[in-house]
């Protein structure tokens, strides 16, 4: 697996990811915009092929998890552990004390992954996310480093 910085060209290639994975999917200006404001933008590649990608935010003495997202037919493999890792390890890099990330409460399986690298929950984000029926919460959580 290698990871590297996610560059404009590589849109193609995440946006299909994106669509495939979320029912509210970033748009390619979102990621644009995360490009252009220094985020760090990762892509996770096997073999030559982007499987994964992750937007982080550092702010001070915080790091803010945006986005992680692993291609559908490679879930349930471990691959979202390694990019976990990878953003825990850039963290470490940029001396920040916590990661934060907001979940949807019916993203079981993301709640999991973030359980099992010791993430705690904190508070929930009332109506956070647009869903098909109205809105739906968030789950804040956070990793103390």
């Amino acid at each position: 697996m290698q990871f590297s910085e996610f560059k404009e060209n590589d849109l193609s290639a995440i946006e299909l990811i994106e669509n495939e994975v979320h029912a509210y999917p970033w748009t390619r200006g979102n990621f644009l915009d995360s490009i252009k404001s220094n985020h760090t933008c990762l892509i996770m590649k096997l073999n030559d092929e982007i499987i994964g990608y992750t937007v982080i935010m550092f702010v001070l003495d915080e790091c803010h998890l945006l986005n992680i997202s692993i291609k559908k037919s490679m879930q349930k493999q471990g691959y979202g552990s390694h990019l976990l890792n990878e953003v825990i390890h850039r963290a470490n890099l940029a001396c920040s004390k916590t990661i934060y990330l907001e979940v949807r409460v019916s993203n079981q399986a993301a709640i999991r992954l973030y359980d099992k690298h010791g993430f705690n929950e904190m508070s929930i984000r009332k109506d956070y996310y647009r869903a098909k029926e109205g809105r739906e919460d968030a789950l804040l959580m956070g990793l103390v480093i």
